[in-house]
């Protein structure tokens, strides 16, 4: 299925960047145990293996070292100390770069089927998987853990594309500062220089200058499970078969806009009713009466919890450049009973407890900072959840090496707990395509219930 062409590590041009750190923030360190985030870029390429190892394959290599002159945290690792509250000077994790550090850059092929691996059909997770680059294992250096952050897999269909699959630890950056770097990268292999990046104005903002309570680094400490991270510590990986399939939902415009009115009619106070907010909730809902369609769990006394993470980069005070390097985004949560959600009103009940909970997010500013140990701890409880990976305005689809836009962008990480990926569509930014991974006969219920209630005329009551 997949035979390895080349394997190598890219390194910043020599001496540019030297031995450098960079503190982690409460921010970043709340995502320690989080698992890693894998997206995966799909391009037509018509080409045989010969043209993509003479004319790819090298542009990729000097571009990304070009790239990591400014992005230098990707080529570095991550410092755990163990044990945190005994270290060394009460030491806290870092990101480190030292001169000689890299990303591994894979080069391979496969024979997979291109054109069924781009499709919004149902297809089998697992076939995805040989696309997604693995970080590599942590190991034990002196008194301190090391664990690679980044790496980069890119994979030849002959004839048919290529597909450019990504691997980042959560506690290296969050998707702002990710989008970012590839804005960078993509400029400089098209153009072989980073002349008009640098113009950009778009260089990464390291200075750690979030303020916030010191307490929070403690936070960190104590979160379930962080004794774990020694040199035997296992990285979260996406291996092996799977009952999981994946599809893509798209919502359009004109499907967009009929439920906004709908929810404006039948929620007239509710303040926030936005293209995110009601495509976010008609896929929760939807997933939850394709659970119990199917005979699963959802009782009378069963809570359902959806959570999305908000930039707070503008919002904080005082405001970080949108170019700040690093994680810098807080949950907004909402639960509610599954009994509401699998109900004929299901779509109303998530729209009104997700909006409400957006509106109070975004505008009580000080809540990131004062609350969150408390958001901390419910991010714990046991309480079935589904996330979101993702955000329309980053638009994905212009993600350009130089060989033309993509044609199919998936987030194969939501199959690690169910989570959704929600972007602007190739064919329109207006328009909204949601990622799902669901056990196979789930997800044949969710798209026949979304595909029902969209086609219906039930969205056009008053």
């Amino acid at each position: 299925m997949l035979n390895v062409l080349e394997k190598c590590r890219i390194s910043p041009p020599p001496a540019a960047i030297g031995d450098r750190s960079l503190p982690l923030t409460f921010f970043d360190s709340a995502w320690l145990l989080f698992f890693p985030i894998h997206q995966v870029f799909f391009y037509e390429f018509p080409h045989p293996t010969s043209y993509f190892l003479e004319t790819i394959v090298p542009k990729l290599k000097h571009s990304l070292s070009i790239t990591l002159q400014h992005f230098f945290s990707f080529a570095g690792n991550l410092i755990v100390f163990p044990n945190p509250n005994r270290s060394p000077n009460g030491k806290r994790p870092e990101i480190r770069h030292v001169e000689g550090d890299a990303v591994t850059l894979t080069f391979a092929e496969c024979d997979l089927d291109f054109d069924d691996l781009i499709g919004n059909h149902p297809r089998e997770c697992h076939k995805f998987y040989p696309l997604i680059p693995l970080l590599g294992q942590p190991s034990k250096v002196s008194n301190h853990v090391t664990i690679p952050l980044f790496s980069v897999q890119v994979t030849l269909f002959p004839n048919k594309g290529i597909s450019i699959g990504l691997t980042n630890h959560h506690c290296l950056c969050d998707a702002t500062t990710r989008f970012n770097f590839l804005n960078a990268w993509t400029s400089i292999a098209k153009h072989g220089t980073d002349e008009l990046f640098i113009a950009s104005g778009s260089l990464p903002f390291y200075e750690r200058v979030i303020m916030y309570p010191e307490a929070l680094d403690e936070i960190y400490c104590t979160q379930p499970g962080i004794e774990t991270i020694d040199e035997e510590y296992k990285l979260p990986q996406l291996v092996g078969d799977t009952d999981k399939a994946r599809a893509t939902l798209v919502l359009t415009q004109a499907h967009i806009n009929r439920l906004k009115k709908w929810i404006s009619v039948q929620l007239p106070t509710l303040e926030y009713v936005s293209s995110f907010s009601v495509a976010s909730a008609y896929v929760w809902s939807c997933i939850v009466k394709s659970r119990a369609r199917i005979g699963g769990q959802v009782g009378d006394n069963d809570l359902e919890r959806f959570m999305c993470a908000v930039d707070w980069r503008s919002r904080i005070h005082p405001p970080l450049p949108q170019t700040y390097f690093g994680n810098c985004v807080g949950p907004c949560l909402c639960t509610t009973k599954s009994t509401l959600l699998a109900s004929n009103t299901g779509f109303r009940t998530a729209a009104e407890v997700f909006g409400k909970a957006l509106s109070e997010t975004i505008k009580n500013k000080d809540a990131l900072m004062k609350d969150a140990e408390t958001w901390l701890e419910k991010a714990y409880e046991p309480v079935p959840t589904i996330g979101v990976s993702g955000t329309p305005k980053f638009k994905v689809y212009d993600v350009d090496f130089g060989w033309g836009k993509a044609k199919k962008h998936e987030t194969p990480s939501i199959d690690y707990n169910g989570s959704i990926s929600v972007n602007a569509c190739k064919d329109s930014a207006a328009d909204i395509e949601i990622g799902i991974s669901l056990p196979a006969k789930q997800l044949d219920a969710f798209i026949s219930i979304s595909r029902d209630e969209l086609e219906s005329n039930f969205y056009e009551q008053d």
